[in-house]
């Protein structure tokens, strides 16, 4: 081993596990430097975790990857220091940042599926931590992979060790990416968004695991995320960040019932609460859609030696939807949801049931007969960035669908300028590529997308999932607003139940393919019949009603 790469951090009582003291991150930004992160100060003890918060551009990625060394090469630090168990990191050399990395220091990144090797089995990948440190034989390389699995509450660990990332749920390949942080026991984890994605049961397990194994180890934690639900669950301390700046820092019943900066009171005020608004009158509403008997099966490859095996991602589906009621679809990840919208928009063929769009039913359609049927029915995709075309304009995007069905190009373009502006952006924004927008600005281009066809049902798969709260809410109330103008249909799925108290009128809850609850909204979140709907609720990070744990001052601003 180089001589040159420092012993293993030590840990004298005196030193908190991390210190961040009046650090400056600096990027060029046309021409001139600009700060990313301003004479930030932090403090984390052994066993505690502390949560950083703020909306996207705030600087909490930024924070982690100058802890992790691994920050673009654009961006210097400027000032400051980042001691590690009393050791500045901004003055180790590459060579020794490898050595701290994954040794004193984890971190756990959002999305898994990036994170981990496609081509490598989970044992490998656990196993390579441990010879990038070159500590344990081969043998007992091994048999440590299989502890840290059965570590973090994977079943059948040998299974899950032979297994490739692809082949196990989103839930059990953040377990995987927890194991790979813990394996050289890390004074430190920093836990990026790491479960922004998942469903509210894989998320609450999760948190608990964490949790535990904080408590197991002694392991500092430092959790990046946008969830004050998350927040109000895990936190021991809190630091709120703006524009790099950190605007408010204290322990999370005090920034979480009496938060002192109005950022802070205005992120607070966007969370959504379990609490649904009144009930809109749609007794006399038309049906705008219709879902009767839907069934999909998705068969695995048949062999001669096996038999393919079998998923009922559908089964007996029904429902209806009326004009300008929104109808939420809530489950966990595998539940149904995504097939269900699918088969809608005819982009998966059911096996068998009814779909009617007003009185027109589309099942049985060909391609060409369904064409012009597709203008009444739409869909806002989860990520805006992976759904808009990165070489084309805002206003070509929009247009695209209405010029196929026949609309003169001026026509379309006019009425794309016109709504952007219902949609709330310029009409400058025609000229622009989608990497030029913000994630909640690109969901608006989206929206405005889906409705250039005039539809009468807007299909909206986890348009929100992804957002900062504070966006979110705008996302949310742009929805509302456009279906009371337009009396849209809307089927919104969703994991999150907060939100989908806030947005739906009825709620109709899958589980393995069959819908087991469908309520008028009130009703659900009051007297949940199912077990599994009960289970959902229960797993509501913050309990019952996530504003509970935040307090009373959470109003918008006097």
């Amino acid at each position: 081993m180089d001589s040159t790469i420092p012993p293993a951090l030590g840990s004298p009582a005196s030193h908190p596990v991390l210190s961040i003291d009046g650090l400056s991150l600096a990027l060029p930004m046309a021409g001139d430097r600009a700060l990313a992160i301003k004479g930030l100060s932090l403090t984390l003890a052994a066993g505690e975790t502390l949560c950083v918060v703020g909306e996207s551009g705030s600087g909490k990625s930024m924070t982690a990857l100058a802890v992790m060394g691994l920050l673009p090469r654009a961006v210097k630090p400027t000032a400051g220091v980042i001691r590690l168990m009393g050791r500045d990191l901004l003055q180790l050399s590459e060579t020794q940042m490898r050595e701290v990395r994954g040794r004193d220091v984890s971190m756990i990144f959002q999305e898994p599926m990036t994170s981990l090797n496609p081509v490598m089995r989970v044992c490998d990948q656990i196993e390579e931590t441990f010879a990038a440190h070159d500590v344990l034989d081969r043998t007992q390389r091994r048999a440590g992979a299989l502890e840290l699995i059965a570590e973090v509450g994977l079943p059948d660990p040998p299974s899950i060790a032979r297994a490739y990332p692809h082949e196990l749920s989103g839930g059990q390949r953040q377990r995987v990416m927890i194991a790979i942080a813990l394996a050289m026991e890390p004074k430190l984890i920093i836990a990026d968004e790491p479960t922004t994605a998942l469903d509210v049961t894989t998320q609450a397990q999760i948190l608990k695991l964490l949790d535990a194994l904080r408590r197991k180890h002694g392991t500092a934690v430092l959790f990046i995320t946008h969830d004050f639900g998350v927040v109000s669950e895990i936190a021991d301390k809190v630091a709120v960040l703006q524009h790099g700046i950190c605007v408010e820092h204290g322990t999370a019943s005090e920034v979480l019932r009496n938060p002192q900066h109005d950022y802070t009171r205005r992120l607070l005020a966007a969370v959504p609460s379990l609490e649904p608004p009144p009930a809109k009158d749609l007794s006399r509403a038309e049906v705008a859609f219709e879902v009767t008997g839907l069934n999909k099966v998705y068969r695995g490859r048949r062999t001669f030696f096996r038999r393919g095996r079998e998923v009922r991602a559908a089964e007996d589906v029904t429902f209806f939807i009326k004009r300008g009621e929104t109808l939420g679809l809530v489950g966990e990840s595998g539940s149904g949801k995504s097939t269900v919208s699918r088969c809608l928009l005819r982009l998966v063929e059911p096996d068998a049931g009814s779909i009617r769009i007003g009185k027109v039913a589309i099942e049985g359609l060909s391609p060409s007969q369904f064409r012009p049927l597709r203008r009444c029915i739409q869909m806002v995709f989860q990520d805006p960035f992976a759904s808009l075309n990165p070489r084309h304009t805002v206003g070509h995007i929009i247009s695209e669908g209405p010029i196929a069905q026949g609309v003169p190009r001026a026509e379309a373009l006019g009425e794309a300028k016109r709504l952007l502006h219902l949609v709330g952006l310029r009409p400058e924004a025609m000229e622009r590529y989608p990497h030029e927008f913000s994630g909640g600005q690109r969901q608006r281009v989206g929206i405005a997308r889906a409705l250039a066809l005039e539809p009468d049902v807007l299909v909206a798969d986890e348009p929100v999932s992804a957002l900062d709260v504070s966006v979110q809410a705008q996302v949310l109330a742009l929805l509302q607003d456009l279906q009371k103008r337009l009396g849209l249909a809307i089927l919104f799925v969703t994991h999150d139940l907060r939100v989908a108290a806030q947005m739906c009128d009825r709620i109709a809850v899958m589980q393995r393919g069959r819908i087991v609850e469908l309520q008028a909204t009130h009703s659900l979140f009051k007297q949940p019949q199912h077990a599994y709907t009960r289970a959902l609720l229960a797993a509501v990070p913050g309990g019952q009603d996530a504003r509970r744990k935040i307090g009373p001052n959470t109003d918008p601003l006097d």
